[in-house]
């Protein structure tokens, strides 16, 4: 408007369209269409006008209509409420509503379909307002972002490093955390070091949808990854997701990470990550703390010290320490398989579904919430296992011990408990256990009578061996038989035996027997 208001005053004094345009550095057919659009108004050199006013009016004309709304308009106006509908009815996306209209035909940009619904569905689009100024150690903002290639000397090559910027909202004063993943466990070592860094934590953490932290993204009700939701209540914060795609959320992190990159990394040579690391806390206090921030106009690390440090939580308790989380079925044999170890559990779960937690110390095991078992850590490979899981019968087997075989035999005879005590001594005796199995076994077959006089025998000849002890058995029977003793009944009775009265024979109702 400024070029009009010249243009028009010059004209009056006389001057040409070609000095005009010289001297005004302006095109002459620009020149030319200001000058006849203030004709129109009744512009001329000899009349004395306010020529602000004028100008004004031929800036607004020669502005105009803009050419893609009537380009577009004539095109979107007859679905326009269709469109309507997808937005408030099926509450569809500019994008997918931009697919849709290009199956129908309609051949129209996104960014056009974007300025319509803009200006003529909905205005409150292109309107924005500045949130209220939050309080001192209220909010901190976290992002991942990519910093460039380093060596790796554990890998042997270059790899991708990244950077985990944590700002603090009130001051502006940040820490970065260089990492070259960013899984869960370089998310929560960060934010440790952050924590410590600046000496506190805050009430709120916002942070970008990562999949180290959020299972689920929603604008209502996210899920949180069962770890680090863990961590949050550990250190007593609050998580804050951002929106999906909208990085407004998280604004006064969003450009730190370009910062960052090209003023701390870029350009520089470091020899490993712990080097990098170093010197980005450097960074951060002398640098990036020490500068005037474009936003707040003041040095962040200032403000930090004298207005906002003290308001920070303070960092108490022992550091946090990541654990793994999964759900494992108990297998027959008493045991769940996780992290590639074996761990056991009581009878009464097997079967059954439980969540397995694992830290460097401990593996816990719950059922519906409740802590059924706790395990030592041990490693891939190994196993750790509660004799006490097992049933009280199989305890000795499992645990390859022979005491409880001895105290069986106790009361079948002093012989037998001698002749078990002789079987199962010597540096393996567990090597034995089934032949300690079987001489109990024949007890319950032959009578303890036989198998003590047998054992009796077997001793006085120093033979240790429970088959020959059977072989005793069996020839002390048929003995008995030749000797005309008559068939002597076996100790235990028949699995279905019956009343003699059974197989009397009787007359049916009608007759028949």
């Amino acid at each position: 408007m400024i070029e009009i208001v010249d243009v028009l005053r010059r004209y009056q004094q006389g001057d040409k369209i070609r000095a005009i345009s010289r001297s005004t550095g302006i095109d002459r057919n620009t020149v030319r269409k200001y000058l006849r659009m203030a004709e129109e108004r009744g512009f001329s050199k000899g009349e004395s006008i306010d020529l602000e006013s004028l100008a004004t009016e031929v800036f607004q004309q020669a502005q105009g209509p803009s050419g893609p709304p009537a380009v577009r308009d004539p095109v979107l106006g007859p679905y326009q409420q269709l469109v309507t509908q997808w937005l408030e009815g099926d509450q569809l996306t500019l994008t997918k509503i931009h697919i849709k209209l290009a199956r129908m035909g309609v051949t129209v940009s996104y960014s056009s379909l974007y300025r319509y619904v803009r200006d003529h569905l909905c205005p409150s689009l292109h309107n924005t307002v500045r949130m209220a100024e939050c309080a001192p150690g209220e909010v901190a903002e976290v992002d991942f972002g990519r910093l460039g290639l380093l060596e790796d000397r554990d890998a042997g090559h270059k790899r991708l490093l990244h950077a985990l910027v944590v700002t603090l909202v009130y001051s502006r004063y940040q820490y970065v955390w260089i990492t070259f993943r960013q899984d869960l466990s370089a998310l929560i070592n960060g934010m440790e070091e952050a924590w410590i860094f600046f000496r506190g934590v805050t009430r709120r953490l916002v942070i970008d949808n990562l999949r180290a932290a959020v299972v689920k993204s929603d604008r209502y009700v996210p899920i949180f990854q069962r770890t680090f939701l863990e961590y949050s209540q550990h250190r007593g914060f609050i998580l804050d997701p951002a929106l999906v795609r909208h990085p407004e959320g998280k604004a006064t992190v969003e450009r730190q990470i370009p910062y960052v990159r090209e003023n701390f990394f870029k350009g520089e040579s470091f020899r490993d990550r712990e080097h990098v690391q170093q010197e980005a806390i450097q960074w951060c206090q002398a640098t990036a703390g020490m500068r005037i921030h474009g936003t707040t106009r003041q040095r962040p690390r200032m403000v930090f010290e004298q207005q906002e440090q003290n308001a920070l939580v303070p960092l108490t308790g022992e550091r946090f320490d990541p654990p793994q989380w999964g759900l494992c079925k108990v297998h027959p044999d008493h045991h769940i398989r996780f992290g590639y170890a074996l761990y056991s559990v009581p009878t009464p779960y097997i079967g059954q579904q439980v969540d397995v937690r694992k830290d460097s110390q401990l593996v816990r095991l719950y059922l519906k919430g409740e802590l059924i078992k706790t395990h030592p850590l041990v490693a891939p490979g190994k196993r750790s296992t509660d004799f006490n899981d097992y049933p009280k019968e199989k305890t000795p087997y499992a645990m390859r011990s022979g005491s409880y075989q001895i105290e069986q035999a106790r009361p079948l005879g002093e012989a037998c408990h001698t002749f078990m005590k002789e079987l199962l001594s010597g540096d393996f005796p567990w090597a034995r256990l089934r032949q300690a199995q079987k001489l109990l076994r024949l007890a319950q077959r032959y009578g303890q009578h036989r198998l003590e006089q047998a054992c009796q025998r077997a001793l006085d000849f120093d033979l240790i061996d429970v088959t020959r002890v059977e072989r005793m058995v069996l020839l002390a029977l048929a003995h008995e038989q030749k000797s005309g003793a008559g068939q002597i009944p076996l100790p235990l009775s028949a699995r279905f035996q019956r009343p003699a009265t059974y197989f009397t024979r009787k007359e049916k109702p009608h007759g028949n027997p």
